[in-house]
């Protein structure tokens, strides 16, 4: 079985479920995963397949994405890799904005070209905002809650060693 790294990013700890829900997939299968922290990764190296994910806020993946990606591109290239997004885009069901967040997913991960991508719908917790942003989300109308659809998020973990051929 195969060595997974699932490498987040996470502000408020939506995505962190989430890359551990890939995990538990991935286990499940029988393969060994492992969701860290993207600071956390000393190295991708060793890994038969790395996943990465993060949260999009305001139409923008969190940069220390594509710095990861960078840094580690030449390990990241001999390897099969997914990415995920996680956004409020897709609890809208709004089009555009799924297309926008895909479009910043995939500027992120460049220049590689992952074998799955996909966007997953977060959560919103005014709770974990400042102020300011307690602002914004009021001002821009964001829905506000859990829109976390844990067996989509399955589903696509499950497929992924037959994408990534592991």
């Amino acid at each position: 079985m195969a060595r997974i790294l699932i490498a987040y990013v996470t502000r408020k700890g939506s995505t962190t479920a989430i890359a551990e829900a890939i995990a538990t997939e991935l286990r499940a299968a029988g393969h060994t995963a492992d969701a860290v922290e993207i600071e956390k990764v000393s190295s991708p190296k060793g890994y038969d397949a790395v996943v990465i994910g993060g949260p999009v806020y305001m139409g923008h993946m969190d940069g220390r994405m594509g710095k990861f990606v960078s840094r580690h591109y030449p390990d990241l290239a001999g390897v099969p890799v997914a990415g995920f997004a996680v956004g409020l885009a897709a609890a809208t069901h709004d089009p555009e904005g799924v297309a926008w967040t895909e479009k910043a997913l995939r500027a992120a991960l460049d220049p590689l070209r992952p074998v799955a991508e996909t966007v997953f719908a977060g959560k919103l917790d005014p709770e974990k905002l400042s102020w300011w942003q307690r602002w914004i989300t009021r001002k821009a109308k964001s829905p506000v809650g859990d829109f976390r659809d844990w067996a989509a998020i399955a589903a696509w973990a499950r497929d992924l060693p037959g994408k990534m051929n592991v």
